[in-house]
């Protein structure tokens, strides 16, 4: 199967995670743009050498494509470009006229626009630093008193007169995306949302765009991945099951539905089905929170899993450790660890949002069930690149350090790596770099 990928930047798990899962088909080729074209925090991706690359593909069969890289130079900048909507569409327009040319499933998706609930600029525009806040509660109490806030008086006119443009852009390029999948362009189109609350402009747009039949999916970075698992035919029945099930009605941080419907909706959109566990083809094993989701990075501490565990080994299972957000829960992977995988064992994620770890999880799992020529190898370095990053970093590593320092960091992974060796079974030799220069992400290399 030849699969055409365009991510929404070139962060490790946009643009190497999506390859080291379909390297665990031989059968499949992965074609994706070189990573120097993509965008980064600052940099935005190269529009016309990702046009060019595209029009060159020869023959697919499926091809799924970030549109915001397409019309905007990435997710980041869909927020920040201050190019106006007349730009915006004549460029998508020559993306309909490619797109229709390849006549390949094409799956694609779009962000509605995030309104983040902080003073934090690092990826948005400049005068979020000053008056993010104030414009999500600006937001937020329009939409819930339905009519405009009085909060307006406080933000500057020019400030919040580019913002709402912005929003206003960005919304009328989605209704255009709309009427493509009426049409019959797009085999699949997801619209993202991210960062949810209860009320804000972002919720009301997704509720105008589900009225007018498009289809909204809380989560971002992972929905590449899940529509990666939907373009490759096949059922695959899954089977949930939660560590804490008195506690799946509770909602994961960053996210607006319950873990339950989080875990049905990616298994959904994946291409696969929901099942009970004596169906199954794979079990998912839901680590999930019991009264709030944690997060150690925030110092949201959390119960973290505690007793006997049934692994449910008599059968393939994979592992979503979404107790806490942005990493593992430390007495889940010991548990794991002490127990062993097992030749059933089919994946384990627990990156960043519930949805993130989901998505990514479900992928590789499905690409690994239904291959035609399996790689073993590639699928345990794709476990070991996991477990270095979502346990060994996010949970440990990461709060040991002030600041980006690959010794130090590097010297601190030692321990983690051969842990994580011993129960892939596999010797370990990563090298570690920041690509965004933050600790917020990890890049693992394994020589």
């Amino acid at each position: 199967m030849k699969i055409g990928f365009v991510p929404i930047d070139n962060r490790p798990v946009c643009y190497t995670l999506p390859q080291m899962i379909a390297e665990i088909d031989r059968n499949i080729e992965f074609l994706i743009p070189p990573r120097e074209f993509l965008g980064d925090l600052t940099k935005y991706a190269y529009c016309e050498k990702l046009f060019e690359w595209l029009e060159n593909l020869s023959e697919l069969d499926a091809l799924v494509i970030s549109l915001d890289t397409m019309a905007y130079g990435g997710l980041i900048p869909s927020r920040r470009s201050a190019d106006t909507f007349e730009r915006i569409k004549e460029r998508i327009f020559r993306l309909r006229e490619i797109l229709t040319a390849k006549q390949a499933k094409i799956y694609a998706f779009s962000s509605i626009m995030r309104i983040s609930n902080n003073n934090i600029n690092e990826e948005e525009k400049e005068y979020w630093s000053r008056w993010g806040k104030k414009i999500f509660d600006y937001s937020y109490m329009t939409h819930k008193l339905g009519s405009e806030s009085c909060i307006n008086n406080i933000i500057p006119d020019e400030i919040l007169d580019d913002y709402m443009n912005t929003r206003k852009r960005n919304f009328e390029i989605n209704k255009i995306y709309l009427e493509w999948q009426k049409e019959g362009l797009f085999d699949t189109l997801v619209f993202s949302k991210d960062d949810c609350a209860e009320y804000g402009f972002n919720v009301q747009e997704a509720q105008a765009l589900e009225k007018a039949g498009g289809f909204v999916k809380t989560g971002a970075d992972e929905i590449p991945l899940t529509l990666l698992a939907r373009a490759i035919a096949g059922n695959v029945r899954i089977a949930p099951v939660f560590t804490a099930p008195e506690c799946k009605n509770l909602i994961s941080n960053y996210e607006d539905v319950s873990i339950e419907k989080s875990v049905n909706g990616q298994i959904e959109l994946s291409g696969c089905t929901v099942s009970g566990v004596s169906e199954a083809d794979i079990v998912l094993i839901v680590n999930n929170f019991e009264d709030l989701q944690g997060e150690i990075v925030m110092k949201r501490p959390t119960k973290p899993f505690s007793g006997n565990f049934e692994f449910h080994a008599e059968r393939p299972y994979m592992i979503a450790d979404v107790r806490f957000a942005n990493g593992a829960d430390n007495a889940f992977v010991k548990t794991l660890f002490d127990a062993g995988a097992g030749e059933n064992f089919f994946g384990y994620s627990a990156w960043n949002t519930s949805a993130n770890s989901l998505g990514s999880l479900i992928c590789a799992a499905k690409v690994r069930y239904l291959a035609s020529r399996y790689d073993a190898e590639a699928f345990k370095r794709l476990e070991a690149v996991r477990f270095l990053d979502d346990w060994a970093y996010q949970a440990n590593v990461r709060q040991m350090l002030e600041q980006p320092d690959t010794g130090r960091l590097a010297e601190l992974m030692k321990p983690f790596e051969k842990r994580v060796g011993g129960f892939l079974h596999m010797k370990l030799n990563a090298e570690y770099k920041f690509p965004w220069n933050r600790l917020f992400e990890v890049e693992v290399e394994l020589n």
